[in-house]
């Protein structure tokens, strides 16, 4: 084989040999002999090649056209619309199609819509595309200028029913699931390139298999704010893409979120909180055994952030979670059964593990039935901030046991009593200002300026004042 023959050879173009020799001619006529038929080959190569990109993955908003293989997954109805200044009607079919890194919409125009209406396509089929990529109102999507069967290439993808969360495929559309609302955030705008104001929202569904995050765009943005925590809903219409890894269910303007008379099914799936480790994304279950008020604080931006700090407890061990932006805000009390998912464990607060509930976080406050661990529970700070002051149980205030009475206060006469000695004994469940002691049965608000460590057994003495006890002694 020549030159010629070989560049031809390595060119995955639907222009033939015979077209191609030609346009080396011609190459070389217009570059004045400042190039033998070789070096414009090459040429020609180069500017037929262009746009090619290896996966749909790098197919971005921008990019004058491109050129990659993609599976089909889902075949939509065809549409019409009338075109400004025109009397025909134009007409557009929207395809799903996947590769093994991302999926992407394909819109087919006029005749080609009409032909894949007819049946000129299938799901499953494997097709060479060649298009101008744009940022649709559903995402990122491609204006087909041509696309062919390629019967040799496979693309291990597979399409799927998508009736529950395990079995959602990249790709897929017209997906109907029903699910719990876990979790739910804000509204967000934004601007799109051809000016229009768009707008985006997320909520968490979970069932019996697993949980995925939704993400609801424009008109549909407002079930955010209209579903709460622990609806049983049904996604209609709706369509598989990949965030950072993970699979997101998306709902457009086609799409739907209805609520459902009917009982789902959730049950988390936690990692042992004393087998996390810095750098892991975990989800961790458990009880909340303190809570911190939420603290604003100046971004390097200008902005204001916010963040709040918990204590969560399983069977195995306690972390502090840090709760950031609107989760700061999530009605969580000492005593909640809580699931926070995709957490980021940290290197926090002398060394100590801390998770980070950040936006692709999920926090959920779990029925009083879900079997998640147990420990105790108390309101106030956590060793960190010193913020809060405990609210112990009781009439009074505060509780107490072991040897001794309640301090002083009035008899029913009106007279004053005097101050009687308190001694209790239990374990540290919370350190700073107050420290709070649990002896499994009862728990005490204990004011002293003695070091103690989480865990540690101690017996306090001292008088009660407004709920705490004022400790002389400690040991």
């Amino acid at each position: 084989m020549g030159a010629i023959e070989d560049i031809y050879a390595d060119l995955e173009t639907d222009v033939s040999e015979e077209e191609f020799r030609e346009a080396v001619e011609e190459k070389v006529e217009q570059m004045g002999g400042l190039a033998d038929e070789e070096t414009a080959a090459m040429l020609l190569a180069h500017e037929l090649n262009e746009g090619e990109v290896e996966t749909i993955a790098d197919v971005e908003p921008g990019m004058d056209e491109v050129k990659f293989l993609a599976k089909v997954m889902a075949v939509g109805d065809l549409k019409t619309f009338e075109r400004d200044g025109e009397d025909e009607d134009g007409r557009v079919i929207n395809v799903e199609a996947a590769d093994e890194t991302a999926s992407i919409r394909l819109a087919f125009w006029d005749g080609q819509a009409v032909d894949i209406d007819e049946g000129a396509l299938d799901v499953g089929d494997v097709l060479r595309v060649k298009g101008r990529p744009k940022e649709g109102y559903n995402g990122l999507e491609v204006s087909v200028d041509k696309a062919e069967p390629d019967e040799d290439a496979t693309i291990d993808v597979e399409p799927g029913d998508g009736s529950s969360v395990e079995s959602l495929t990249m790709g897929q559309s017209d997906v109907s699931l029903r699910g719990l609302v876990l979790d739910t955030d804000s509204i967000r705008t934004f601007d799109r390139d051809d000016g229009s104001e768009g707008r985006v929202s997320n909520l968490t569904l979970g069932d019996e298999t697993g949980r995925v995050r939704v993400t609801m765009w424009d008109d549909r943005a407002d079930r955010a704010e209209e579903l709460a925590p622990g609806t049983a809903v049904e996604v209609v219409d709706g369509y598989v893409r990949e965030r950072d890894g993970a699979l997101e269910l998306h709902v457009g303007d086609e799409g739907a979120i209805d609520e459902i008379d009917e009982a789902v099914d959730f049950e988390p799936d936690a990692d042992p909180i004393e087998r996390v480790e810095i750098g892991d994304t975990v989800d961790i279950a458990g009880v909340v055994r303190s809570t911190d008020p939420v603290r604003t604080f100046d971004r390097d931006d200008g902005s204001e952030g916010q963040v709040r700090n918990v204590r969560v407890q399983d069977a195995t061990g306690d972390i502090r979670v840090a709760l950031w932006g609107d989760k700061a805000d999530k009605d969580i009390a000492p005593g909640d059964e809580i699931l926070v998912a995709d957490v980021e464990i940290q290197d926090g607060w002398q060394d100590d593990k801390e998770a980070s509930a950040n936006w692709a976080s999920t926090v959920v406050v779990l029925d009083d039935g879900t079997n998640v661990g147990s420990a105790p529970a108390q309101s106030g700070d956590d060793e960190h901030a010193g913020l809060a002051s405990f609210a112990g149980d009781g009439d009074s205030g505060g509780a107490s046991s072991g040897a001794g009475s309640s301090a002083s206060g009035t008899d029913d006469s009106g007279g004053v009593q005097a101050a009687e000695q308190v001694e209790f004994t239990g374990t540290v469940v919370q350190t700073g200002d107050p420290v709070v002691l649990d002896d499994g049965e009862e728990t005490m608000s204990v004011e002293t300026n003695e070091r103690v460590q989480l865990g540690q057994e101690i017996t306090v003495r001292g008088v009660m004042d407004d709920g705490r006890l004022d400790a002389d002694d400690v040991f």
